[in-house]
This record gives C-alpha cells, sequence and structure tokens, in this order.
C-alpha cells in the first residue's frame, strides 16, 4: 500500500495552528536554537505574518548564546526579537527557561513552541497560555501537553503553515472559532501514532 505523501493529521493541525494563531489577542512566537538554525527565516515570515513577536528561549544560561541567536534572527529578517528577562518568570518550571520577556511569553495568551521540551510545555499551560508544537514524537510529553500539536518536521511544517495563515488571515473570526471547534488534539496524535506503526 502507498503511502500518503502528505500526513493528513499534521494538515489537520496546521489549520488549526493557524486559526488559533489569529484569533490570538497576543500570539508569541518561542525561540531555541534548533529552531533558529533550521528555520530563522521562515520564523521571521510568520511573525510579520501575525505582528507577534519572536521571544528567544533557551535551556543553558548563556547570556552570550541568547545574543547570538537573538542577532541571527535579525539577521534572517526578524524585527520584533525579545530576550528574557531575569526578573520576569513563569510558574511550574525551575530551570533557567522559566525567565521570559515581560512584553512576549508573560503577557501572551498562544505561544508557539516548536521543538519544545515537555516540562517548558506544561508549565507555559498551566500559566493559563494556550500551546501549538511541532514534534515528530507523537507519544511525547511536548505533544501530549500541547492544546495543539503538529506531528511533522519543522522544516517542512513551519512553510505549510505560513502558507495557511496567509490564506486564512482574511476569514471571519466565526470561520477560524468553527475550525478550532472542530479541531481535536487526541485524535491528531492517535492517528499520526497509527500512521507511524
Amino acid at each position: 500500500m502507498r503511502r500518503q505523501r502528505n500526513w493528513h493529521f499534521a494538515k489537520w493541525a496546521i489549520d488549526a495552528a493557524a486559526a488559533m494563531l489569529l484569533l490570538a489577542k497576543h500570539p508569541v512566537i518561542s525561540v531555541n536554537g534548533n529552531t533558529a538554525a533550521l528555520v530563522a527565516k521562515e520564523l521571521a515570515a510568520l511573525a510579520e505574518l501575525l505582528n507577534a513577536p519572536l521571544e528567544v528561549n533557551i535551556f543553558h544560561k548563556s547570556k552570550e548564546r541568547e545574543k547570538k541567536i537573538y542577532a541571527y534572527l535579525k539577521k534572517n529578517g526578524a524585527k520584533n526579537v525579545l530576550l528574557p528577562d531575569k526578573s520576569c518568570m513563569i510558574r511550574y518550571i525551575d530551570s533557567n527557561r522559566k525567565y521570559v520577556n515581560k512584553n512576549g511569553i508573560y503577557k501572551a495568551d498562544v505561544v508557539f513552541v516548536p521543538l519544545e521540551d515537555g516540562d517548558r510545555a506544561e508549565a507555559i499551560n498551566k500559566n493559563g497560555k494556550k500551546v501549538i508544537t511541532i514534534d515528530l514524537n507523537p507519544l511525547s510529553r511536548t505533544a501530549k501537553r500541547a492544546t495543539i500539536t503538529i506531528v511533522d518536521n519543522v522544516v517542512r511544517a513551519i512553510p505549510v503553515l505560513n502558507r495557511r495563515v496567509k490564506a486564512i488571515s482574511s476569514k471571519s473570526s466565526l470561520f477560524l472559532e468553527k475550525m478550532l471547534q472542530e479541531y481535536n488534539n487526541k485524535r491528531v496524535i492517535s492517528e499520526a501514532e497509527r500512521w507511524i506503526k
């Protein structure tokens, strides 16, 4: 039997993610070293489409590394890039990743966290924010804790997400809300697991 070229469950999650980001009052895109290295230009384009900031957030305490990621994002077209502030933090996490920017993740209602660790995805969710992630493993803690889980490769998924945001950006809020009402993350994870098996 021939495999589907594009995973239907990933497309469904991408559509829901586009709708959620467009409906958000304060969407924020969290960027670690891996996502910056892989899709810096694409994340910069997404941030511009959503009029949302990119916020650098890494596990290791390294101001130098944070600044390098900041500079790399700027070099790749990002206009609004935030760095974490040691005086501002979210609850339910003890690592360096608890530090956030007061104008970014701290006040966000929706946080896009591709290639994220499970502890932080869970902490962001517990802080009352909706979480969108990209993860190749549908059984990971991140995948299970997120509000919307895109089970796909980040290099392939982000450009598709950008196209979907563009395609539905002129739709009414009622249309976007209906897309979200019809979305089922548990079903997406289940279908992704079944497809992989």
